[in-house]
């Protein structure tokens, strides 16, 4: 039997009309019906019309928040030499080598939320598949997460670069900040997010490619985006 949705947040949905809300809209309407006592992610999500089981229809990409994410996150970077030294005069957390593969490996430790490798070190770490892959930590060169530029990989996790990728069901996640935001930083941010999704439109994609696209916070109900606009500049 389905839970029952609490009184605070059937109030804050009945002030959600069933309707596209332009991004402008949609934000101040969101932080206007929040009733968490802490301070939400705000996410967008997409429902992209491609099957991501074929290799030409996968939709995925990294864009750096103009905004940051209001959380700075705890970068491990796998490295040898000199270029541990550039990974923490750039901030990265923890630093290392086959050390920190084997402390992974053998301790299960995750206590991290970005993983950046220089190509050199791939080989250890592809022994991580099992621990990272899950969690979508994987270093990958697609996502500038395999590089040797690694002080330019760490600032820009620490400045807020989110990474995309449709999921098996054709949706995208993506936190775009926090409620507390001033509203035109979360304008900003999610509009930054959605146009970088539209341009990686597939070539392989048929039909209509953002099927819907929703608004939402940790605790809220989802408000309905119209990306009418946004969608005309990514055209453009």
């Amino acid at each position: 039997m389905a839970r029952k949705p609490g009184k605070h947040y059937q109030a804050a949905a009945k002030q959600v009309e069933q309707h596209p809300y332009p991004i402008e809209q949609a934000v101040p309407l969101l932080q206007k019906i929040k009733y968490a006592k802490f301070d939400e992610t705000v996410e967008v999500h997409l429902r992209l019309g491609v099957d991501p089981k074929h290799a030409d229809q996968m939709v995925r990409g990294t864009v750096v928040m103009p905004n940051g994410l209001g959380k700075s996150k705890k970068v491990l970077v796998i490295a040898g030499g000199d270029k541990q030294k550039e990974a923490e005069e750039a901030g990265a957390d923890f630093v290392g080598g086959d050390d920190m593969v084997n402390k992974i490996q053998s301790e299960g430790w995750t206590g991290f939320d970005a993983v950046i490798a220089t190509p050199d070190m791939m080989r250890s770490v592809g022994k991580l598949g099992k621990v990272l892959g899950p969690r979508g930590l994987m270093p990958n060169p697609k996502t500038g997460t395999v590089t040797m530029d690694v002080a330019r990989a760490v600032k820009e996790v620490k400045a807020g670069k989110v990474e995309f990728r449709v999921d098996k069901t054709g949706i995208i996640h993506a936190p775009v900040g926090k409620t507390s935001f001033a509203s035109e930083k979360l304008v900003e941010n999610a509009s930054v997010l959605i146009s970088a999704v539209l341009k990686a439109k597939p070539a392989a994609a048929k039909g209509k490619y953002v099927k819907s696209a929703t608004l939402c916070s940790t605790m809220s109900p989802g408000i309905s985006l119209d990306l009418t606009e946004l969608s005309a500049k990514a055209a453009g």
